[in-house]
């Protein structure tokens, strides 16, 4: 098995000290609102990005929810919500630079049209290429085919990868503040409307 994991996963950490509980990336549940807690994936994932980018353990769940909330503002969903890469990464290089950081970004689109998408083994590459670099990746799958474990229209933050048997890949996600994980070829053979991947660096 070939496994490609980001270098410090304990940095998407997140303690809630009323209740002692240790969540796995944020949780769009936590937004206040009932939009942003239905729409609130694409900042949510972004926000995940950040918490990954500032090296920070065991960050509390009151300065994630900051977080969350700014990125709101950057990274805010249409009557659509995030539904492409472009709103996702114009927001996120908002927020950097409403935070005085430099962000750099490389995207991956994967069309609606199989026809017009990069091939499969494009799409490993790049994210094999992003996790060597320890950066986490943004995806967006707007349709999840039969792979069951992932929600339709929905941003969802990768952060590792491995190989199963030839070419079968598995991808572990934070999604609803925990791990979860979910068959890549299976993904990309079955869904109809494809999605996409972002993956940023910021200092």
């Amino acid at each position: 098995m070939t496994n490609k994991i980001l270098k410090n996963p304990e940095y998407f950490e997140i303690k809630d000290d009323k209740s002692c509980s240790v969540y796995c990336g944020c949780n769009q549940e936590w937004y206040a609102r009932k939009w942003q807690r239905m729409a609130g994936c694409g900042p949510t994932t972004a926000s995940n990005i950040v918490i990954y980018c500032n090296k920070v353990k065991h960050i509390d769940k009151g300065s994630a929810i900051s977080i969350m909330n700014e990125m709101w503002d950057h990274v805010t969903p249409t009557l659509r919500g995030v539904n492409t890469t472009k709103i996702f990464y114009e927001g996120f290089l908002s927020y950097a630079d409403s935070n005085g950081r430099k962000a750099d970004f490389e995207v991956l689109d994967i069309p609606k049209d199989a026809a017009n998408r990069p091939s499969y083994e494009k799409v490993i590459d790049f994210i094999k290429g992003s996790l060597e670099e320890d950066i986490p990746i943004a995806f967006l799958n707007l349709c999840n085919g039969e792979e069951c474990r992932l929600d339709k229209w929905h941003w969802v933050t990768l952060i590792s990868l491995s190989l199963e048997k030839d070419k079968i890949f598995h991808a572990q996600i934070l999604d609803e503040g925990m791990i979860k994980t979910i068959d890549l070829d299976l993904w990309y053979r079955t869904t109809t409307l494809g999605g996409g991947f972002v993956s940023f660096s910021m200092i």
